[in-house]
């Protein structure tokens, strides 16, 4: 059905008179009566009945008259939702890293609270594989993702990537071997993450200049467990630097190459300009 002959059939349910209904509108009376005549036939049921000179709504008439109500209220509600001028209203989904959480989206959704109170932002702790794969459903709006600089992933098909910040990394090692080099290691089990593959991409790369293969033993999320595991002699692994690691971990400076962690938010083309999702990348983006 389509949405002006509703109107029209609605302002006439209001008004009484074609004539009102065209003054309204700002439209002629000859364009009311065949917008409601073609209403008629698009729901197959007559919509108006003579009323001595006048017409009134018949029983469907009415009924589809108080559905109007709703439709165009419906429409409204989502052009406005949709108008980049609107004040940013909506449920924002948004899958990311725990590190990006913590440092760009916990801060962004306090000042969000203060300047857009009516975004409500909802958070799961996601790895940039599986943030990519909720984003390709439409289960989430917004992925912030990471890559290293010696692995760079191509996520820009298809994709509006922000530039959010980087982190250099280093390894981590017990503290007693803090002055070994990556050669050095090439011998140790290694620490990989679980459930993404570009730090074990940067390490093969770094390995590789150095001129080794790395001996992947364990394959861990959580950055407090690569700890434990160090301090254990249990392996070492790539770990942020300036992050405070556990008493006996130290995290040796990667040189000639060096290391660094890139953060991205990034959406679906053409879905940015969404109020809410725009005013939560623009505030990470300052951030």
């Amino acid at each position: 059905m389509d949405v002006r002959r509703l109107r029209m059939l609605l302002e006439l349910s209001r008004l009484g008179s074609m004539h009102e209904v065209a003054d309204a509108l700002g439209t002629t009376t000859s364009s009311v009566s065949q917008g409601i005549a073609a209403l008629a036939r698009d729901v197959g049921s007559p919509l108006l009945e003579p009323d001595g000179r006048r017409v009134r709504l018949t029983p469907a008439g009415r009924r589809l008259a108080d559905h109007a109500v709703t439709i165009l209220a419906a429409v409204e509600s989502a052009r406005l939702d949709l108008d980049p001028a609107a004040e940013p209203v909506g449920v924002l989904r948004v899958a990311g890293f725990a590190s990006a959480v913590r440092r760009s989206l916990l801060p962004a959704i306090d000042d969000l609270q203060r300047t857009h109170p009516g975004i409500e932002v909802r958070v799961l702790e996601y790895e940039p594989l599986e943030a990519f794969g909720l984003l390709a459903r439409d289960e989430v709006d917004l992925a912030l993702v990471y890559d290293y600089d010696l692995a760079p992933a191509d996520w820009r098909e298809d994709h509006e990537v922000v530039p959010l910040w980087q982190v250099e990394w280093g390894v981590g090692v017990p503290t007693r071997d803090r002055g070994l080099t990556l050669a050095d290691l090439a011998d140790r089990d290694w620490i990989i993450n679980s459930r993404n593959t570009a730090d074990e991409d940067a390490l093969r790369t770094l390995a590789s200049r150095a001129g080794f293969v790395p001996r992947i033993a364990h394959r861990i999320d959580a950055l407090e467990l690569v700890d434990d595991l160090v301090v254990a002699g249990r392996g070492v692994g790539l770990l942020p630097r300036g992050r405070a690691s556990r008493r006996g971990v130290s995290v040796v400076r990667l040189r000639d190459p060096g290391l660094w962690l890139r953060a991205y938010a990034v959406t679906r083309r053409g879905r940015a300009t969404w109020p809410p999702l725009r005013a939560v990348t623009e505030r990470l983006a300052t951030g």
